[in-house]
C-alpha cells in the first residue's frame, strides 16, 4: 500500500489547493473525499504514523487519504465489502474476490479492459495501470454514474482541489462507443493508460481472465558462457574506491568465490521477474501492516525479546512518519512449486554491491548478450531513494557511513556511500569507533571533530541492543551523564545508534519486520497467504506433518538454522552464536537444488518498492555469510522456456 510519502498527482484544475485532510467533495451516498497533499501536513493533527491509517468501523481501510483508501471505504459504506491489500492501485485489476464482511463470504470479481463490451456499473472500480502520471502506483476511482458518452467518477489523490459547488463527483471521463458495442473510455493523461474497469458480479462475459501461470517460468535457471582466456583479465576499476575494497575481499576480479564458477550465472523468466516485483512490493506492505499491528498491541511484544528500556525508543521511532527506511531486502525461495518468501531483511542486509554493480560488469566484460541484468537499476533507485529521504538540513547536511571492521563492510560502505553523494549530500565514512568521542556539550563527533546528525550504518541493531543488554547487567545507563562524557570515555555504539539527536537509517522500528518474530504474526493476519509460509511460535502438528525449519528469532547468516522434514529427519543443522534466543517454526520449503547449488533469490527495495535481485548459491541447504553471489539475468518467457 502507497505510504504517506508516496507520490501524489498533478493538481488538474486553477481552483485553490487545500490542506491536507480537507474535505474535497462528498458523494451522493455521503462518502467523503479528502484532500491528500502530503506537503501541506499539520504535524499537529498528524504527529505520527498511526495517525495516517484510516479506519472505519474498526477496519482498516489504508492509508490517508490514497486512493485505495477511498474506493476501500466507499465499497464498505455502500456495500459491505473490502477488498484484499494491494501494493499498488493497479493489481486491484488482478483481484478475483471481494469479501462481503457481514456474511464473511467471498464474492466473485470480474476485471474488463477498457474497450468491453460489458460496460462499467455504479461502484464499479476503474483502474490505471502504472506508469506517466501514475508512475510506480497506478489509480483507482469509483463510477457512481455511467452514460453512453461518459462516466462520472469519486476519487481522491489525483488533485488536491475542492469539487464545484453542488457536485458530487470528483471529474467526469469521456466514452465512446465502437460500432460493436465496446466502450472506451479516454485517459486525460497522454502517458497514463486506462486498464479497465473491475466490477463485482458472478458474470464473466466479456471479462478478462487471468492467463494461468506455466509453472514451468518459475524454475530457476544454470547457463555456462563460453570460456575465453581473454575474458579472464582485470574488469573491476579499482580506480574507484568501492571496486578496489571488492577486488582487495575478493583477492581478485571475481564474483563466485569458486574458479569454475566464473562463467556460470543464472536465469529467470520475465514472467517470473514480474512476480518477483510484485511480490516484493505487496511484502514489504504486509510487513509494514504487521509491524503496526504488533507496536498496537504491545502484549506482542515480549516475544522479540527486546530490552524493555528500549521499546519508547522502538515506538517513537514507528511513529515518527518522518523516519523512512532507504533500503532492504528479502529472501525468496522459488521453482514450479511457487514463490514464499522466508524472512525480510530491513536492518543492514548485505549484497547491494554484487547486485547492483558487480553482477553487471561481469556480464558486460563477459560480453553476455541474452536477457537483462536483475540489478541495472538498483543503484540509480538507491540515490532516489536518498534524494527523497527526510534529512531536514537539506544537501548540505552529512550523512556518515559507519561500519565495522570487516573487508565485506568496507565495499559495502563505499558503495552506499556513493550512492548517498550522487543524491548531492556529503558523506563521511567511519570506520569501527575508535575515531569517535564526545565533544564537550556531549554530542558525538567524528574523526574530524565534526557532529554527527545523521547515519547509515552497517551494524545490525542487535549488535547495539545486545551491548545495551551487556550494560543493564553491569549498571552501565544507556543515556549517560554528561559528566562521563567530558570524562571522554569511550564512545559505544549504543552512544551513537541509541542517541537521541542523531537520526539512523535504517531506523529503529526495523527491529520489528527483521525479527523473526513477525513470521508467526504475519501468519495469523494473513493465513494462506500465497506468498507466505504457515509458521508459529510453538511446534504444531500441521508443521511437523510439512516439515519445518526452526529459526532464532534473531540471528545473521543463516546461524543456528535447523530443517527437519517431515519424517522429523534433520536435512541440515548449521550451529552458531544465537542458539540461546527463542526460535519459531517455520513450513518447510526447501531452496530449489540447481545442478551442484542451492540457490535463493533476494529482492532488493529502495523507499519500499522493488530495485533490484541477485541470487546466493551454497552446497548447503542454509545460505551463509561465506555463500557466494553470482549473477541474475531475466530472459523473455519463450526464450526462457526453449533454455535447455
Amino acid at each position: 500500500m502507497p505510504q504517506p510519502h508516496a507520490q501524489t498527482h498533478a493538481n488538474n484544475n486553477d481552483a485553490s489547493p487545500l490542506l491536507f485532510g480537507a474535505v474535497q467533495g462528498v458523494t451522493m451516498d455521503g462518502v467523503v473525499s479528502y484532500s491528500s497533499d502530503y506537503d501541506s501536513v499539520d504535524e499537529n493533527h498528524y504527529p505520527n504514523r498511526k495517525a495516517f491509517r484510516s479506519y472505519y468501523d474498526g477496519i482498516y481501510m489504508g492509508y490517508k487519504w490514497q486512493c485505495v483508501e477511498f474506493a476501500r471505504r466507499w465499497l464498505y459504506i455502500n456495500k459491505g465489502q473490502i477488498f484484499n491489500d494491494v501494493a499498488m492501485a493497479y493489481e486491484i485489476f488482478k483481484l478475483r474476490s471481494i469479501r462481503d464482511v457481514v456474511n464473511n463470504v467471498e464474492l466473485p470479481l470480474n476485471a474488463f479492459a477498457n474497450g468491453a463490451k460489458r460496460r462499467p456499473e455504479v461502484g464499479s472500480m476503474l483502474i490505471w495501470d502504472e506508469g506517466g502520471e501514475f508512475e510506480h502506483t497506478g489509480h483507482i476511482a469509483i463510477v457512481t454514474e455511467v452514460f453512453d458518452n461518459k462516466i462520472r467518477v469519486a476519487e481522491q489523490n489525483m488533485n488536491f482541489s475542492p469539487w464545484p459547488v453542488g457536485q458530487h463527483y470528483a471529474r467526469e471521463i469521456e466514452a465512446k462507443i465502437g460500432a460493436s458495442g465496446d466502450y472506451w473510455l479516454k485517459c486525460a493523461f497522454s502517458e497514463s493508460t486506462i486498464l479497465g474497469w473491475v466490477t463485482q458480479t458472478a458474470d464473466p462475459t466479456h471479462s478478462e481472465s487471468l492467463p494461468d501461470a506455466n509453472p514451468a517460468l518459475f524454475n530457476i535457471k544454470q547457463v555456462e558462457h563460453a570460456h575465453s582466456d581473454a575474458n579472464e583479465r582485470p574488469w573491476l576499476n579499482i580506480a574507484n574506491e568501492d571496486e578496489s575494497a571488492y577486488v582487495d575481499m575478493m583477492q581478485g576480479h571475481w564474483l563466485s568465490s569458486i574458479e569454475q564458477d566464473y562463467y556460470k550465472y543464472f536465469v529467470v523468466s520475465q514472467g517470473a521477474q514480474d512476480m518477483l516485483e510484485s511480490a516484493t512490493d505487496e511484502l514489504h506492505g504486509l510487513f509494514m501492516h504487521a509491524t503496526d499491528y504488533v507496536l498496537q498491541h504491545p502484549e506482542l511484544l515480549a516475544a522479540f525479546e527486546l530490552p524493555p528500556s528500549i521499546l519508547p525508543k522502538v515506538l517513537r521511532s514507528w511513529d515518527n512518519r518522518n523516519n523512512q527506511l532507504i533500503t532492504s531486502r528479502f529472501d525468496f525461495a522459488m521453482s514450479a512449486s511457487g514463490l514464499k518468501v522466508y524472512e525480510y531483511n530491513c536492518d543492514s542486509a548485505s549484497c547491494y554491491m554484487e547486485a547492483g554493480k558487480v553482477q553487471g560488469k561481469w556480464a558486460r566484460h563477459l560480453g553476455i548478450k541474452s536477457g537483462t541484468d536483475n540489478g541495472a537499476h538498483l543503484f540509480k533507485e538507491l540515490v532516489e531513494a536518498w534524494r527523497k529521504c527526510d534529512v531536514v538540513a537539506g544537501p548540505n547536511a552529512t550523512i556518515h557511513v559507519l561500519q565495522d571492521t570487516d573487508p565485506e563492510e568496507d565495499y559495502h560502505a563505499l558503495f552506499m556511500k556513493k550512492a548517498i553523494e550522487g543524491a548531492g549530500f556529503k558523506s563521511v565514512r567511519v570506520i569501527g569507533l575508535n575515531t569517535l568521542k564526545f565533544g564537550e556539550q556531549g554530542q558525538i563527533l567524528d574523526q574530524f571533530g565534526h557532529p554527527i546528525h545523521w547515519v547509515w550504518k552497517t551494524w545490525a541493531w542487535e549488535t547495539a541492543l545486545e551491548q545495551l543488554r551487556q550494560e543493564s547487567e553491569t549498571g552501565r545507563s544507556i543515556t549517560r551523564s554528561a559528566k562521563d562524557k567530558m570524562a571522554k570515555e569511550a564512545v559505544h555504539l549504543s552512544d551513537v545508534l541509541l542517541n537521541d539527536n542523531i537520526m539512523v537509517y535504517e531506523p529503529l522500528w526495523t527491529l520489528i519486520p527483521s525479527n523473526k518474530a513477525i513470521l508467526p504474526v504475519l501468519w495469523s493476519l494473513f493465513p494462506n497467504h500465497p506468498l507466505l509460509l504457515n509458521t508459529s511460535f510453538e511446534l504444531n502438528d500441521e508443521l511437523k506433518a510439512s516439515g519445518y525449519v526452526i529459526k532464532p528469532i534473531v540471528g545473521r547468516c543463516g546461524e543456528n538454522i535447523q530443517l527437519i522434514d517431515s519424517n522429523s529427519k534433520v536435512l541440515d543443522d548449521k550451529g552458531g552464536a544465537f542458539g540461546e534466543r527463542e526460535q519459531i517454526y517455520q513450513q518447510l520449503f526447501a531452496l530449489p537444488k540447481i545442478d551442484n547449488y542451492y540457490v535463493q533469490l533476494c529482492t532488493f527495495t529502495a523507499a519500499g518498492h522493488y530495485a533490484g535481485s541477485n541470487v546466493r548459491v551454497d552446497k548447503s541447504m542454509i545460505i551463509g555469510k561465506n555463500s557466494d553471489c553470482m549473477a541474475l539475468r531475466t530472459l523473455e518467457d519463450d526464450a526462457f522456456l526453449r533454455l535447455k
